[in-house]
């Protein structure tokens, strides 16, 4: 359509007329003279919005989808991360116990032994410099640790400090083969060496050849000068197998120790030694031995019914009783008379031994 006068004049007069309009439905309400033609345009073109309603929601609705898709994501992203969070909380929640029952260990060793710790974490396993038997702890220079200090835990002796650096230390453990710590036996006094020997047991070297141990004896850190690298009375282990005397200077044993090498977490770092000698109070109290029940059986009296009743039971046994022994009474009477028929009469037998001649006269 062309541009011109009479169109603009006419597109002018058409919005006039639908304003007029839509003023005179506004006011009429329910009856706007323009209801029936609204109702005539809903039949004739609802089922036509209707056909194409149904082909265009499909559609729509896909769209609706992808441009939504991205929040949806998130959203499934972000419940999957709140679950793992949740998840890890719960494993924490473990973790964190187990931790503060070692620490709550770590703290009565310390405390029995009269040593000054400086707690730390062990965060790595093994050595950058070998293959030996060490853990790297969280704690160095700046926490006030040096070279040739004592490592415990709760259980015992841990290692020695062998490498510090500014925030970290490497502990050579004491059941790597170059760990070597002097030892002392509980009551006993009895001096040795400890060497590692890695998941095997430590190997003790005692010095009395002929010291008397036995497996279940154990056995304490013995100390060194100046309290480095080993402070004294740090629990080692236990003995489980002794070599018999073979003649020699020396005796060998083995100990189980306290401290599980391969789960190390919480650990101690002696940073203050004790002022005296500890001995064997650190070492953990024996087990007590389960107490002997006694059970006494006392016997019950019977009642009158049931007494009366096994005196009547009893009473033919004593009857036959008494019938045996008469019996052997008499036959014991029988062989008295038959004895005594037998034997010469006495009075006789002695007169014929006083008269001898009187028998010979009396002979024709």
């Amino acid at each position: 359509m062309r541009d011109t006068r009479e169109s603009r004049l006419l597109l002018v007069l058409l919005v006039a007329v639908a304003f007029a309009l839509i003023t005179v439905d506004i006011r009429g309400g329910q009856e706007s003279p323009v209801d029936g033609a609204r109702q005539a345009a809903a039949a004739v073109f609802g089922p036509v919005e209707n056909g194409v309603a149904a082909a265009v929601d499909p559609i729509g609705n896909a769209i609706g989808a992808v441009r939504d898709s991205g929040e949806r994501h998130n959203r499934i992203a972000a419940l999957e991360k709140e679950n793992a969070a949740l998840k890890a909380e719960l494993g924490s929640d473990d973790r964190n116990r187990n931790r503060l029952r070692e620490l709550d260990s770590l703290l009565k060793t310390a405390g029995a032994g009269q040593y000054g710790i400086k707690g730390a974490q062990v965060i790595a396993i093994g050595s950058a410099q070998g293959f030996s038997w060490t853990v790297t702890i969280d704690v160095g220079a700046r926490d006030g640790i040096q070279r040739d200090m004592t490592v415990l835990n709760g259980a015992g002796l841990v290692g020695r400090v062998t490498t510090v650096g500014p925030s970290t230390s490497t502990v050579l453990l004491a059941n790597d083969p170059d760990f070597t710590v002097g030892t002392r036996m509980e009551k006993t006094d009895e001096l040795g060496f400890a060497t590692g020997q890695g998941d095997r047991p430590l190997l003790v070297q005692l010095l009395n050849g002929k010291a008397k141990v036995k497996p279940g004896d154990r056995l304490v850190t013995f100390g060194s000068a100046g309290d480095r690298p080993f402070v004294p009375g740090v629990p080692v282990g236990e003995i489980i197998r002794v070599d018999p005397m073979g003649g020699g200077l020396t005796r060998n044993v083995y100990v189980r120790p306290y401290v599980g090498f391969s789960k190390l977490d919480i650990v101690g770092v002696v940073v203050q030694a004790p002022r005296s000698d500890p001995r064997d109070t650190v070492l953990p109290q024996k087990p007590k031995p389960a107490p002997t029940v006694t059970v006494t059986v006392t016997a019950k009296p019977p009642a009158e019914g049931e007494q009366a009743q096994g005196e009547k039971a009893e009473q033919p046994l004593r009857n036959q009783a008494q019938d045996q022994r008469a019996g052997q009474d008499q036959a014991q009477d029988q062989q008295a008379g038959q004895d005594q028929a037998q034997d010469p009469v006495p009075d006789q037998a002695q007169n014929q031994e006083q008269n001898p001649d009187d028998q010979g006269d009396a002979t024709p």
